[in-house]
């Protein structure tokens, strides 16, 4: 009646079961959330990330980095909160405050600063906030996708997709710094119009989410 011990030779026992069930959950549930941040149908996520990227050139892609960050402490805890269910709002409510945060941010990134902190600091703390707000948008997604049984021991699942859902987020990042960088070296675009290109076509996409 006891279990077969772990045998290195032909990878059997319950620790090679256990960790091969526990490589498949993570690969699907961060395939999840790769595809979920990818998907061309849920491109709200991308317009956010393009708006986070309008205002700085090719050269300061460490500041877009820590802008980065700032969205995504603020997604992981709120994708945290609400996997817990701690913390939980309507889908539909959510659905619609996610578009405003893009148009808003997209609207900061043309008019003039004002305010004692620093221009930077100020956008660190409003991409953090407008994370948190996106974050509940994931959790509702991640819910729906969960299968049946899995609601009770959410961790793994929860981790597994936000390192997903990173991933894909570098990965769009990535690929804006390189147009930029042939925007502005090779089609020297001023910064100026960059932003304002950059910042609308965010701002439109936003538009179009919330138009029934």
């Amino acid at each position: 009646d006891r279990l077969p011990t772990c045998q290195v030779g032909n990878l059997s026992g319950p620790f090679f079961i256990f960790a091969n069930m526990t490589a498949n959950l993570f690969h699907t549930y961060f395939q999840l959330g790769y595809q979920h941040i990818l998907d061309p149908a849920g491109y709200d996520h991308m317009a956010f990330l393009l708006a986070l990227c309008a205002i700085y050139p090719p050269e300061q892609w460490k500041r877009v980095a820590w802008l980065a960050t700032a969205f995504t402490l603020g997604h992981s805890l709120t994708l945290a909160l609400a996997g817990f269910n701690i913390l939980q709002l309507p889908g539909a409510l959510i659905e619609w405050i996610i578009p405003i945060t893009i148009i808003l941010a997209a609207v900061w990134n043309v008019i003039p600063r004002k305010g004692d902190l620093p221009p930077f600091r100020q956008a660190f703390i409003l991409t953090g906030t407008f994370g948190l707000v996106h974050g509940l948008g994931f959790s509702n997604f991640l819910r729906s996708s969960l299968f049946p049984g899995q609601e009770a021991q959410i961790v793994p699942q929860l981790f597994s997709f936000n390192v997903g859902i990173e991933c894909g987020q570098l990965f769009i990042l990535f690929g804006i710094w390189i147009i930029a960088i042939f925007a502005f070296r090779i089609g020297q675009v001023p910064q100026k119009n960059w932003n304002l290109f950059i910042s609308g076509l965010a701002a439109g996409i936003a538009i179009t989410l919330l138009l029934p």
